[in-house]
């Protein structure tokens, strides 16, 4: 059921379960995944994801609605992302993907599987995933930020300016410059 903002925020102060298990199913992979743009492993980006939810519904009862609630339970994640990245840099080395981690970080949200792979053409886009994974761990931050919710995640232009605190010229800039450095990796990946 497709709920507006006022009548989904009204259902999750009441304790509306249903409406809260739709809510995790439909957001929990696109925060799983702004998450991990921001910390070094997937358990610290699942970490990160439940934290958020309990942070929108401890603080559901004083949300205002100045803006979308889509954008104020990302703002939420986005702050425990940066909080725990930021804990982790002070004390985990960084880690290198695996082929697994890769895989799964870019295949499974929206992206319908085929059964008609060749075996060839499996192994080929599991390199594609681990080249482009590996281009996008070597982003500056904010720029792997900004392309992950708008590319990856598909999130609006607006929504990723009011969830990370940018103006909209920002934006844009990182996210031009994201998508060149991904296609020169690309490039050189195809031209080498």
């Amino acid at each position: 059921m497709v709920y507006t903002d006022a009548d989904l925020v009204a259902l999750l102060r009441e304790g509306d379960e249903a409406a809260m298990a739709e809510l995790v199913d439909k957001w929990s992979p696109v925060m799983l995944r702004v998450a991990r743009s921001f910390v070094d492993s997937p358990q610290s980006a699942e970490d990160v994801v439940q934290e958020a939810w309990l942070g929108m519904l401890s603080g559901l009862a004083r949300f205002e609605g100045r803006s979308s609630l889509r954008t104020w339970t990302f703002t939420i994640l986005v702050n425990r992302a940066r909080t725990r990245g930021a804990r982790e840099a002070r004390t985990l080395p960084e880690a290198s993907p695996e082929l697994g981690e890769a895989a799964a970080s870019w295949s499974s949200i929206g992206a319908p599987s085929r059964w008609d792979t060749t075996p060839e053409s499996v192994v080929l886009s599991k390199e594609i995933l681990l080249e482009l994974d590996r281009a996008l761990s070597e982003l500056a931050p904010r720029q792997r930020q900004v392309v992950t919710m708008r590319d990856v995640c598909g999130m609006t232009a607006e929504e990723v300016c009011a969830t990370l605190g940018i103006s909209a010229a920002n934006q844009r800039v990182l996210l031009h410059r994201a998508r060149a450095a991904l296609r020169a990796a690309l490039a050189g990946y195809y031209g080498g």
